[in-house]
């Protein structure tokens, strides 16, 4: 339920500016969206790295270090944020650079992009938050910030295009201003539900440099392995800019299928990080086991089930997401990749969240690094050239399948052998 909102959010952004008539205002948040995935996504380790320590720390009952574990991620995500309000102007000149659009798109995007940054110190500190409830196993309290935060961001959204009049800059004004609300309400709950936990707080202890070298070498290998699937989602949408303003809006429509898909299955992910860190940490390896299996009983259940909802609904959507008649019919021929994609890639969303419980770091860089040097990057400058924009669809495909692949050969070494 916690991630329910969140493809519902990108559906609605897509949905006022796919009726604005141009496809350049879907341009404009697909290249603005993508610099802030870039940014975001770099920094998602602030989450996974603090739910597997956290849930490690719940299941073998540390709870001192549970507590100082929050400090250290609500300082790295606030110290993190302001870091990057201070260096826009150089982010941003890159960001364009490696970006070819149009230079409608450009210009939009630019504007977006002047906004939404200073929503930074408040998102990074709100994966923090994230991820130390889901590490403390409660799955309730993220599910009501995601909620919140979410609908809130809708409602401003629409206020602001369809009342406003401000385009492309009504969303980032909308995101702005309900990042800081969500961090507000997150800390109110920390308040509440950390009251007993306040005689474990030291923050001396929590800010020592021994204490901190575990958690970023942790988070520097995430760090890497996220790098890795930005890039790839990053390349992707460049590559779409790149042939064309309407093949950047189909492939940006698109691509909600996957996001939609994802962000459900990542519910379970979220339960396999917190799980997995709680029976690492108290060393249980029958229960990990069982847990592991279910996961993947219910992710096969979702895959199928959304396969079968895109292959009846998948062009209702789209006249959902937009009503420009050039745009839906050049997504036609593309429609069949966003059937795939469920049954592809949930292996890939389980095993993620199984390895950020287990803290096993390495092996997800590893993978990431293997799977997109030398399967994602050859297989696109051998198939573009020879099938276009399907190209780039199939290089995805088999991106999105190694990794669950991958996961599954280093398990055994990388989480269960680790419990005797």
């Amino acid at each position: 339920m916690t991630n329910i909102t969140i493809p519902l959010l990108g559906l609605v952004d897509l949905g006022l500016m796919g009726h604005l008539g141009s496809p350049e205002y879907i341009g404009a948040i697909a290249v603005g969206g993508m610099i802030f995935n870039f940014l975001f996504w770099a920094f998602g380790f602030l989450r996974m790295g603090t739910s597997g320590f956290t849930a490690q720390a719940f299941g073998s009952r540390n709870l001192p270090e549970a507590a100082n574990l929050l400090l250290r991620a609500l300082f790295s995500g606030f110290a993190a944020g302001v870091l990057l309000i201070l260096l826009q102007w150089p982010l941003a000149w890159i960001s364009f650079r490696l970006i070819h659009s149009s230079p409608a798109v450009e210009i939009l995007a630019h504007q977006y992009f002047n906004v939404r940054i200073f929503a930074t110190p408040a998102t990074l500190c709100m994966y923090a938050l994230y991820g130390w409830f889901i590490g403390m196993q409660n799955a309730r309290i993220p599910m009501i910030l995601a909620i919140s935060i979410n609908l809130l961001n809708i409602g401003l959204s629409l206020l602001f295009v369809n009342v406003f009049k401000l385009n492309s800059n009504g969303l980032a004004w909308a995101n702005l201003i309900s990042q800081y609300v969500g961090l507000v309400l997150g800390l109110l709950f920390v308040g509440m539900y950390a009251r007993k936990l306040r005689k474990y707080i030291d923050l001396r202890k929590a800010m020592q440099w021994k204490a901190f070298r575990g958690f970023l070498s942790v988070n520097k290998d995430i760090f890497i392995r996220t790098l890795c699937l930005i890039f790839t989602l990053s390349f992707f949408t460049t590559q779409s800019a790149n042939e064309s303003v309407i093949t950047l809006a189909v492939n940006t429509l698109l691509f909600q299928f996957f996001y939609f898909f994802s962000y459900f299955v990542d519910g379970f992910a979220y339960a396999a990080e917190a799980l997995a860190g709680k029976y690492i940490g108290a060393s249980n390896k029958l229960m990990l086991k069982s847990v592991v299996r279910r996961l993947f009983l219910w992710g096969i259940g979702i895959a199928v089930t959304f396969t079968i909802i895109y292959a009846f609904g998948a062009q209702s959507i789209l006249r959902i997401l937009t009503n420009d008649r050039a745009t839906l019919e050049a997504a036609r021929p593309y429609l069949f990749w966003v059937i795939l994609v469920p049954v592809i890639t949930f292996s890939a969303f389980i095993w993620d969240g199984i390895f950020v419980g287990a803290t096993a770091s390495k092996a997800m860089r590893n993978s990431m690094l293997i799977i997109t040097t030398l399967i994602f990057l050859p297989a696109y400058y051998f198939l573009h050239p020879l099938m276009g924009n399907h190209g780039l669809w199939l290089a995805m495909m088999l991106f999105m399948g190694a990794r669950g692949v991958f996961l599954s050969f280093f398990a055994r070494k990388a989480i269960f052998n680790r419990i005797q």
